[in-house]
Order: structure tokens, then sequence, then C-alpha cells
């Protein structure tokens, strides 16, 4: 039985840049791994399952894409039975796919219901090299992660080419000074052929283009596998020693009797080699005692593959979907995803996924592929690639294969989640974070306070830094010199102290004109169902921000935040004036010497303004240090407000939407990205590059008529407020975008009593030893409401 849709107007080979997800399937974790294998749409090459969930099937019959590539993927089984080789030369020998696995495709059709079509039939052929020679979507977002913007140079604008004439070390296809048949990069100006560097996973190369570079002064060349019929290509210049871009690659390769839209890219790129060296990688288990850790399996004990400096993103994501409330939002096995266009660029469909992924236990069980020599090998993990990329799109940290710090990360995610188009139905768990905090300035001179409140999802408290002093030995010796600093241990309570204490603010006061000041308290006047604590272990060290070691000590047990809950105007109190001009808040002119010394240091203006009305507005230099400690609040980029009223949400400067209206955008998506940015104007702008899908927010009179009088907040303000220690998440390294995440999180084990404390180390799940000593050393605390 033949199909009669493979010469269909729509067939066509994936493009460079066009994404294949020919690894798991666009809304579960099932993969070509799986005794059934994937089958990836040969219109628009998404991946489905071919499980019990019928993805696949559900894609092409919502998107009428009858044509699948169905691939199966197993794992080779290598019977050595020769002795091991002579070594004759020290060299990486890296382990290809081809090496690995074997694959096994078939094209099937949906409509014709033909269970193997012909892949040489019609435009088949084509179609299924391309998706077999394509970059996966995980590695072609990897590879964008870590590409580098690389421009042109002198060298390559002033290229003087020789006449064109036949290539000899072309004809012979191999390197003019030796017998190399790869890594072959050709002289722009001249035509020689010579190989390039030895390269990470295997590539030979003895550098003989440099040699004809040194002994030519030809600095131009270009690596003949790299080279794609869109014009892209690694190009390198000797002489800068940098990969750079030729705009006439395809006029100077035509001087050579090459023509552009004939190549074939046949070797990875110098990016795919550093991607490729950066995922082997492997962050591995410690255990101090030495002792064997027990791994776990099944539901809720799923680990994450490390995509490549991933582990803030796996740690994160482990401790918020052990949550209830992330599980209720995201953990459906018995109700359909909704139908969406495109799956895998679909946030919510991703988090579902991985909801699915982490929770449902599925995929929990030992590596199949592991070496023999383990009793019992790790997980493979989870690659939340899709996920990964939808968080970071359009933002200039999370978007790049860099570490990453945690904790704005979370914040980064909550912002995402909240904004998510699928909110109707169910609740957004990020509202189980929210509370309020209570502010309360009161005049040094008459007395008179004011109140002012702030939404918030997470506290960020100062650890306390008290360094213990070593004393010098008599007989002088300066060993202690190079022992790693200690710190004196803090508890929870003197950090939560210290967040909640009174401070001095120099303000005018409105009521009674005294210069001499205010005290300012915050509180919490509502408290969360989860509390999002960050702790601050920085000190300023050469002007530098360094993460110090100093030990906080947190219980298991529950404990009572009742103490910092704010008890409101007292009737005693008498409040300051509230007037309708601006000129009711507390003035506050921030020290104009100081401000101009921030400024050239890089600060923007509001943060400089915020930095000094917390220092007492003296001198930068400790306005400075204030800076760099709070540099992750989530509101160092707000405007300082200090009347008694928060600024209106929806106050946004009528001036400010117009200039920015002026650059061509909308009024909504003007007035959004104000609303946004706090009103920055420059962060505006940016913002609507950074979300150019995003349709704004449009003035609606009916509905803020329809709105309740009073906005109820969020948190509960019941008391007693008892919260216990749920999750947390670790970092080992001298920095936050360095180092090594890891998440400790509670949870019920079979044959315990009481609930165990288990360590996520990406894709390694085992149960914890040793807790209290990593509680001291926690960067992030969820603390969860009894």
């Amino acid at each position: 039985m033949s199909c009669k849709h493979i010469d269909a107007a729509e067939l066509r080979p994936p493009g460079p840049t066009q994404s294949v997800y020919r690894e798991d399937c666009t809304q579960c974790f099932d993969s070509i791994d799986d005794p059934t294998g994937l089958d990836v749409c040969l219109y628009c090459f998404n991946g489905g399952c071919t499980g019990e969930r019928q993805h696949a099937a559900l894609h092409s019959l919502t998107k009428t894409h009858p044509l699948i590539l169905n691939i199966r993927r197993t794992r080779r089984v290598v019977v050595r039975d020769e002795p091991p080789q002579k070594i004759s030369k020290i060299a990486i020998a890296a382990e290809t796919e081809a090496d690995r696995y074997i694959y096994e495709t078939t094209v099937r059709c949906y409509e014709c219901n033909v269970q193997n079509v012909d892949k040489s039939a019609g435009k088949l052929a084509a179609v299924v090299e391309g998706v077999m020679k394509a970059n996966t979507f995980s590695r072609q977002e990897e590879v964008k992660a870590w590409e580098q913007e690389f421009t042109s140079c002198e060298h390559i604008l002033m290229l003087q080419q020789e006449a064109p004439r036949p290539i000899q070390s072309q004809d012979l296809g191999h390197c003019s000074l030796c017998e190399l048949q790869e890594n072959l990069w050709l002289c722009l100006q001249c035509g020689n052929l010579g190989c390039g560097r030895a390269q990470f996973g295997g590539v030979s190369g003895h550098s003989h283009g440099l040699e004809h570079k040194n002994i030519s002064g030809h600095a131009v060349a270009v690596k003949l596998g790299s080279i794609t019929p869109d014009g892209t290509a690694d190009v390198y210049c000797y002489a800068c020693d940098e990969e750079r871009v030729d705009e006439n690659l395809g006029g100077h390769l035509a001087n050579w009797g090459i023509v552009l839209a004939d190549s074939q890219k046949t070797e990875k790129s110098l990016t795919e080699l550093n991607v490729e060296q950066n995922l082997r990688w492997d962050f591995s288990m410690t255990d101090d005692s030495g002792a064997e850790l027990k791994k776990l399996f099944g539901q809720g004990f799923t680990g994450l593959k490390n995509l490549g400096n991933s582990c803030y993103l796996a740690s994160t994501l482990q401790c918020l979907f052990a949550l209830p409330q992330f599980q209720a939002r995201y953990y459906l096995p018995s109700s359909e995803l909704p139908a969406v266009e495109d799956p895998a660029q679909d946030l919510e469909t991703q988090l579902r996924k991985l909801g699915d992924g982490l929770l449902s236990g599925r995929y929990s069980h030992s590596d199949p592929d592991a070496a023999a020599s383990e009793d019992e090998p790790f997980q493979r993990g989870l690659a939340p690639a899709m996920l990964k990329h939808l968080i970071g799109r359009g933002h200039a940290e999370f978007s790049t294969m860099r570490q990453q710090d945690a904790f704005e990360f979370l914040l980064h995610v909550f912002k995402l989640i909240t904004r998510s188009q699928h909110t109707a139905q169910l609740p957004d768990p990020t509202r189980s974070f929210r509370f309020v905090m209570e502010q309360r300035l009161q005049c040094i001179d008459c007395k008179k306070v004011r109140y002012s409140t702030v939404e918030q999802d997470n506290i960020s408290i100062p650890v306390p830094i008290r360094k213990i002093s070593v004393p010098v030995t008599k007989s002088g010796d300066n060993s202690s010199e190079d022992k790693k600093d200690e710190y004196e241990s803090v508890t929870l309570k003197e950090c939560l102290d210290t967040f909640t204490s009174s401070e001095h603010v120099e303000l005018t006061c409105s009521a009674c004109g005294s210069k001499e000041g205010f005290y300012k308290r915050s509180l919490f006047k509502t408290f969360p169902e989860v509390l999002a604590v960050n702790a601050r272990r920085f000190n300023i060290i050469n002007w530098v921000p360094t993460k110090v070691d100093v030990p906080v000590v947190v219980g298991d047990e529950p404990f009572l935040l009742d103490s910092y809950k704010s008890p409101g105007q007292q009737p005693s109190e008498e409040l300051l004036p509230e007037e309708a001009d601006a000129g009711s808040a507390p003035s506050f002119v921030a020290n104009p010497q100081a401000v101009e010394m921030l400024e050239g240091m890089g600060f923007p203006r509001v943060r400089c303004e915020r930095a000094l009305h917390a220092t007492g507005n003296e001198n930068g230099e400790a306005a400075m240090e204030w800076l760099f400690a709070h540099m992750e609040d989530p509101d160092i980029d707000e405007p300082l407000n200090l009347g008694g009223a928060p600024a209106a949400a929806g106050a946004v400067d009528s001036e400010k939407i117009e200039m920015i209206c002026g650059m061509g955008f909308a009024p909504p998506v003007a007035r959004k990205a104000l609303k946004e940015t706090g009103g920055d104007v420059e962060r505006a702008i940016e913002w609507v590059f950074n979300h150019p899908d995003d349709q704004g927010e449009f003035e609606d009179d009916q509905a803020a008529a329809a709105e309740p009088a009073v906005k109820e907040l969020p948190g509960s303000s019941e008391t007693p407020a008892t919260f216990q220690l749920e999750s947390i998440i670790c970092h080992k390294g001298a920095s936050i975008h360095a180092g090594h995440y890891v998440a400790f999180i509670r949870k019920a084990l079979s044959g315990n009593d009481s609930p165990a404390w288990v360590l996520f180390n990406d894709e390694k799940v085992v149960q914890a030893t040793d807790i209290e000593e990593m509680k001291k050393f926690a960067y992030v605390y969820f603390f969860k409401r009894a």
C-alpha cells in the first residue's frame, strides 16, 4: 500500500536554524529510547511519544500532518575479544553517538495507515536525511547560548585574493603538509589547505594552517567542513587569533571554485565542540563521612540532568515542585493538556511536562546505559531543555549556558508564571509565597507616624559576619594564614531580628520641619503559606562582593514568627498629615556629591538614592557597600517611595507613555512596560524589546469599577504563625555565579516514621546525611506554614 503524501508541497528538509525535536516528546519525557520510539513530524519536526499517551497521534490529528519519522534508539553492545592496543601517543578518544547507539528509523503515515513507507520515495529521502543530520532542539539552543558575537576585521575587509586557479591540495582532499583529511582550513588568500589545531573530542590536527600563516603571512582561513549553504562557516583570522565573520564569504569561496549553495556541513563547528566539552563536565557526589549514600527512586524522586551549568535551575525547580501548590497546578495526570499551537514554545505545557516527569515516577529508575560495574546506577535524569529555553528566552543571563544565581532565577520564574496565559481555571502557585510587609516611619522629634505597605514574595535577610580570630603561636608559625577564614555561627532568629530591626534615616519631617530624621522599621502585616528566605552572606573585599561561609543555625522543629508581626497603628499614635500634593511625603534629597560618585561607578540613579537613603545620606562609600550587599533585593530598581501610601499600580506618567509610543510602540505595551520597570523609560524600552509577543495592558474603566473597593491582601494575618523548614538550596563556591547548587528536601520515605532529608544533586537522588551541617550554609530556605 502506497502513501499519497510523499510529494506534498509542505515536505522540505529542516533549515539550519529550524528546531528539530527528535530527542523527547514536546509534551512529556517519553523519548527515542522507549521501546516504541519517538515520532518526529516530517512537516514541522515536532516530537511526539508513541506510548500510551499517544501525543504523536494527537499532534498529527490536530495539525493535519500525516507523515512521521519514527526513531528508535538502542544501546550498542560492544564485545571486545582482542587485547588492548599499545598506547603510542597521548590522545583524547571521544565516544561518538554511532559508537554508543543503534538508530532504527521508519516512515509512517497516520492518514493512509501505512506503517512502513519507502524512505526513498518522493521527497522523503532528503527530508529524513535532514532530520537525522540536524542538530536536535536542545543542542541547537545550547550552541546559540554559547555563541559569541563575532565581527569582521581589517584582514578580512582588506583581503586581496590571488588569481583563481586549481587548488593542488583540494584535489588530494587532505592537508598540503600531511595526510589529514578532516579539520581542514582553506586559506582564502592563496587557496592552500592546511589542517587546524587538535581539538577536544578526538579531532586531529597538526596546526599546519597556522604554520602556513607563519611562512606566507596569509592570515584568513575558513574551515571547509563547517560551510553551510546559507553562508555560515568557521572563519578564523590567525593575525587577530580570533574567530571572525566574513560578510563576503560566498565571493571569496567562489574564487577557488567553491559554490556556497552546493556546500554541505560535514563537521562540528568550533562552538559545537565547545558545547560538547562543557557538557562532559561531571559534578561528583561528595560525602564527608565516606559512607555510601542510599539511592532513591520512584514518585517524587526523579533527578534532572545537568544541561551545562544548569544546577541552579535543577535545584530551584526541585524545591518548587515538592510543594503541594505547584503539584496542584502542574501535575494533573487525569486531565488532558490543552491544545496549543506549539507545545515546545508554551510555558504552561512545559511546566506540566516537568511536573509529570518529576512526580509521576515514570522516569525514576536506574540508568540502563550506566557502567556495569555499578551495583545500582544513578538515574539518567530528565533533560528540561525546552523549559530552560522558554524561561531564559529574552533574558540577558538565563538565556546563556553560564552559571546563574538560583535566587534570581526563582524570582524570574515567579514573574513568568504570574504572567502565564492559563491561570483562569487553575490557581497561581506563586500566590502561596505572597504576603505584605508594613513599614512604620516615626519622626524623632514630634513622634508622629506613617504606615505604608508593600507586597512581597520573599525576604532577603542579612547574615551578621563576625570573623573568628586565630591566635598567633609562640613559635611565630604563620601557617594559620593559609587556613580558610572561620566565622561565628548565628541563629536564624538573630538574622530575622536584624532584618526587622529599627534603623535611623535622614529625612525632613513634613509635620514639624525637624531634620533629626525618622526611625524606620518593617514587620509582617500578613504571613505567606510558603516563606522563601534568601540568606545574604557577602562581604566587600577589595571592592568586590565575596561570599563568606557564615554558619546559620536553623532547626527542623516548627517555630513561631508572631513576634515579627506588625501591631499596626496604636490608639496613642498620631499620623503624619496626608496632603493631596507630593509635599505631604517626608522629603529626601540625595547627597549630590555621593550620587555623582556612585553614578560614576555605573550605578543607576534610582539605586544611588535608595542606598543613600538607607545609609543616612552621608557619604558614597557607605552607600556603595550597602549596594553591593543589596544587589539581589527585589525592589532594588524601584523608585524610592517614602509616602504613606504606596505608588498606585496604575499610575503611569502619560508623557513617558508618549515618549515610548513615539518610537512606534502601542500605548498598551508602553503602559505595561513602564509598570514592570518602575517608570524607568530606558528599562521600559528594553522590556518591550525583550517581550515582543506581549500585548500590553489595556485600560478598562468598567473592569476597574467592578473591582472590590478593598483589595484582599495576600497571605494571612492570623496567629499563631508557625513555620517549619521544608527545603533548602545550597551552594558550594566562592561566588554565586560559579560553583555548584544542590537541593535538600524533606520527604516521606517508606519505612520511616518521620520525613527524612533527600539530596537532589542534578540527576543523582539520595537519602541525605549530615544535613545539619548543610543547613548552616544554605543559600535559599523554604519554610512552610503549619
